[in-house]
């Protein structure tokens, strides 16, 4: 096959499977679904190792967990919802919503994720009767074409058009700008330059933006044990990498060692003062971008590279804050294990400052309040510029899968335009499709100018 008709083959096939499957019932589809989620649930221990080997990053445990989590939690919620013919009718209005595929798509997956998002964004893609064309990152692209392979193989047993998903198989920079550019939708999630091309390829694009989860504990709020643990649990969990971990936490100035003190009953270790700014030049480079050799580093590892010797237990490196500087380029995102500690005076001052860290990075992702206090949640819902929010939930708590929350399970999280992002929503099913409006006529019901203009 020459290079230059790669893509278009890919895509040729791509359209005749499409419009194989746009002819699939509702019970058809959600087969396919189904049996995407199921194979990579049964086979999520082999894919997490395979990961973890390939890319070097993370922890085998967490993306076990990861992958039964994410396919787990995609088709409990996808199992009863309408994709196909009329998905919904208004009887006052006398108006009908048919749902319609959008076409083929190109998923771009992150080395951090390699399997869990081409699975979890898959059937959402299929759900809507698309194609789907799989980009994945060059670093991990022999688990992620495993993942595509057995996916392929249930789909097969239910008689599902051949290459309804295909994989870029030796990816590179252009060919995955040649496939954005030439296909009807782009889901792209991983690194900022990553979305920003797929926003720039001209055609339509769901992106997501990065994440800097601030966590703010409320005055009222005194289980610091429960948070602790959470935090914890959620920081430590694939060696702190994921999107959606905890980076900051803002706590009453007098509360902060009894909140100290709870993070060390969970094995975490309190940077020396003189110690802490050493991590800036470990985790970023003098440009100021993420260092990838110390992303996913534990803790043990991390304390090593400051001279210190620590537990190769520890789960998580605290330090204190640093100052709400730029100086202070801790206050952004940070792949691994380290969470930074800013006391406040007032509940309004520790909002703010999470909200200051979020507007130089991570502004539209998520964030975390500890509060049995509706007031102090609602008063952080409205100043703080995500677009999720949970409460007395860890971070990862805000992509869904979890069963504890409302939140639509995915592993694509909408950052809206505070992020450059088209969707402040997870990203789910209703996304990747096109709807049709049927209206019917009714008799008019005209208000008079004086009564509306008094509404």
């Amino acid at each position: 096959m020459a290079e230059g008709n790669y893509i278009e083959e890919l895509l040729a096939k791509a359209r005749k499977a499409q419009s194989i499957v746009e002819g699939y019932t509702q019970e058809q589809v959600d087969a396919l679904v189904k049996a995407m989620g199921k194979i990579i649930y049964d086979n999520a221990e082999m894919l997490a190792r395979e990961a973890v080997e390939e890319s070097g990053y993370g922890r085998v445990d967490s993306k076990i967990v990861k992958l039964q989590r994410c396919t787990l939690g995609a088709w409990h919620f996808l199992h009863d919802k309408k994709s196909v013919g009329m998905i919904d009718y208004d009887p006052a209005e006398k108006l009908a919503t048919f749902a319609k595929p959008l076409g083929v798509v190109a998923a771009l997956v992150p080395t951090t994720n390699p399997v869990s998002t081409t699975v979890s964004n898959g059937m959402n893609i299929i759900k809507c009767r698309n194609a789907m064309i799989v980009s994945p990152h060059p670093r991990t692209k022999n688990v992620t074409k495993h993942g595509v392979d057995l996916i392929n193989s249930a789909l097969r047993e239910l008689g599902a058009p051949e290459n309804l998903i295909q994989i870029v198989e030796q990816p590179s920079m252009a060919l995955t700008q040649e496939l954005m550019s030439k296909v009807d939708v782009v889901v792209a999630t991983g690194g900022a330059a990553m979305v920003k091309s797929a926003y720039s390829s001209g055609r339509p694009s769901f992106g997501v933006g990065p994440g800097n989860v601030q966590v703010v504990i409320a005055p009222d709020y005194t289980d610091f044990a429960k948070a602790a643990a959470q935090i914890t649990n959620a920081r430590s969990y694939d060696n702190g990498m994921p999107c959606t971990g905890e980076q900051a936490i803002h706590v009453p100035r007098d509360k902060v060692e009894a909140l100290l003190e709870a993070f060390r009953a969970t094995g975490a270790y309190v940077l020396p003062e003189d110690k802490a700014p050493g991590l800036a030049k470990v985790l970023f480079k003098e440009n100021g971008m993420t260092d990838p050799a110390h992303v996913g580093m534990l803790p043990s590892k991390l304390a090593a590279l400051l001279g210190l010797e620590i537990p190769e237990s520890t789960t998580l490196l605290l330090f204190m804050s640093l100052g709400m500087t730029r100086e202070n380029i801790l206050r952004r995102e940070k792949l691994c294990p380290v969470v930074q500690i800013f006391p406040y005076d007032t509940f309004e001052e520790g909002v703010a400052n999470a909200k200051a860290n979020l507007q130089w990075e991570g502004a539209g992702h998520s964030s975390v309040i500890y509060t049995d206090r509706e007031d102090y949640a609602e008063y952080a819902g409205l100043e703080l510029p995500v677009s999720r929010l949970v409460v007395n939930q860890p971070g990862g708590a805000a992509s869904g899968g979890n069963f504890i929350n409302g939140l639509h399970p995915t592993m694509s999280l909408g950052c809206g335009s505070w992020g450059n992002n088209s969707i402040s929503d997870n990203l789910t099913y209703r996304h990747l499709m096109n709807t049709t409006k049927l209206a019917y006529y009714h008799a008019p019901t005209i208000p008079a100018p004086d009564v509306v203009w008094a509404e």
